[in-house]
């Protein structure tokens, strides 16, 4: 295969270490790292399936393939123009702040989704020490409501998110 046959686009992270070295990577190892740049703006390769982004990005992120293919089935069915009423767009369902906060220019486009989404969840999994219970909740209800009740809130449609997002997890594995 030669290089540059495709034109798909691959996210650049870096962190600065204790010594103010910076490091670059487009697949990162650790935590640490932080999105940087994108490295093209194009759309991904025609051949580029949304299997092939999911893989890649669970992978970037330390994520279990079956578990990004569960919050992707509830949040939108894979559908890249879903728009919920709350606000909430494209296949994980980002709302607008947390489409910024993860540096997400078109949140209908399934490769920026899905990389700004998995480095979401791997965020929520990191503030919950891995707990994916209360990774889905904050997913779903946000951080802060998982905080301010000490657990799982209260609320009907985070718990049912959460035991549907398990359901779909069973499935995928």
């Amino acid at each position: 295969m030669f290089l540059g046959a495709t034109t798909a686009r691959a996210d650049i992270y870096r962190y600065v270490d204790s010594n103010g070295v910076m490091h670059f990577t487009n697949t990162p190892t650790t935590s640490k790292y932080a999105f940087y740049l994108k490295e093209s703006s194009g759309k991904p390769a025609a051949n580029q399936s949304v299997e092939d982004i999911i893989e890649r990005h669970a992978l970037a992120n330390r994520l279990e393939k079956a578990l990004v293919k569960a919050v992707i089935k509830a949040e939108s069915n894979y559908n890249p123009r879903a728009l919920s009423s709350k606000g909430a767009q494209g296949m994980m369902q980002l709302i607008p702040e947390t489409a910024r906060e993860m540096k997400v220019v078109d949140p209908f486009d399934p490769e920026d989704n899905i990389r700004g989404g998995t480095r979401y969840l791997r965020k929520m999994l990191d503030l919950f020490n891995d707990n994916t219970d209360l990774a889905l909740a904050a997913y779903n209800a946000g951080p802060g409501a998982v905080r301010q009740h000490g657990g799982i809130p209260p609320y009907t449609e985070t718990r049912n998110y959460i035991q549907r997002v398990k359901r779909f997890l069973h499935d995928y594995r």
